[in-house]
């Protein structure tokens, strides 16, 4: 399939993904009639992925995150050659989905990008219960690695393909309900620098442990399922 085509799919998924996470944290999460906290949030992020997991993974595979790209690419299951390709589109759309959900919420009387942010993630006093630096990079170490090896091992021949996206949502979704209050989660580069971009300060500051951290987490995770799912000889 024609390169261009993927890389708009990408970054059409990852806008939706980041518009539609990040847009609950940032908008409804903090209004007391709907009542949906950290778990509402949670179900978003996870509904976003499963949504766009049927509409474009026929398309590009619906990775959506570059710690995907990199944990598929090293697991034998995406070619190395495609990931700065998917990479891009990924950021793209992040980009374009913070600024989007930055232009809506200025327009909010009264709202201060320093103190309501973007759903930006951090350690320590960008933590949203004050966790530092050790505790932050393992979290996001152990869920992108598991969320990534979650997504190789219900796409694989083997699994039941029709109810993957379902999984891959529900995993996300698990991941947010532990680490929100850790690091905002990100287990996903590209949503971390969105908001961070456009947030500046401590997000940008403290973007490269949400690089580091889920790029770690992926390679052990392509490194196992390479392992694990290698068809017997």
């Amino acid at each position: 399939m024609q390169y261009g085509k993927r890389l708009f799919a990408e970054a059409v998924g990852t806008f939706w993904l980041v518009f539609g996470g990040c847009g609950a944290a940032v908008f409804a999460a903090g209004v007391p009639q709907l009542g949906i906290g950290y778990a509402g949030v949670a179900f978003a992020f996870g509904l976003t992925v499963m949504s766009m997991a049927y509409a474009i993974g026929p398309v590009s595979g619906c990775h959506l995150n570059p710690a995907v790209s990199i944990g598929l690419a090293v697991a034998g299951r995406f070619p190395i050659k495609e990931v700065p390709l998917y990479v891009v589109g990924q950021l793209a759309g992040a980009v374009a989905a913070a600024a989007m959900l930055l232009h809506l919420a200025g327009s909010a009387p009264g709202f201060d990008l320093a103190v309501n942010g973007l759903a930006a993630n951090g350690f320590d006093a960008g933590s949203p219960q004050g966790y530092g630096l050790r505790a932050v990079a393992l979290a996001e170490m152990l869920a992108t690695g598991f969320f990534v090896f979650i997504v190789i091992g219900t796409t694989n021949a083997r699994a039941q393909a029709p109810l993957a996206p379902v999984c891959i949502g529900l995993a996300l979704t698990l991941i947010h309900l532990v680490t929100i209050p850790i690091s905002n989660t990100s287990v996903n580069p590209a949503r971390s620098t969105g908001p961070a971009l456009m947030a500046g300060g401590l997000a940008m500051d403290q973007l490269w442990l949400f690089w580091a951290a889920p790029v770690a987490g992926a390679l052990v995770a392509g490194l196992v399922s390479r392992w694990l799912f290698q068809p017997e000889t």
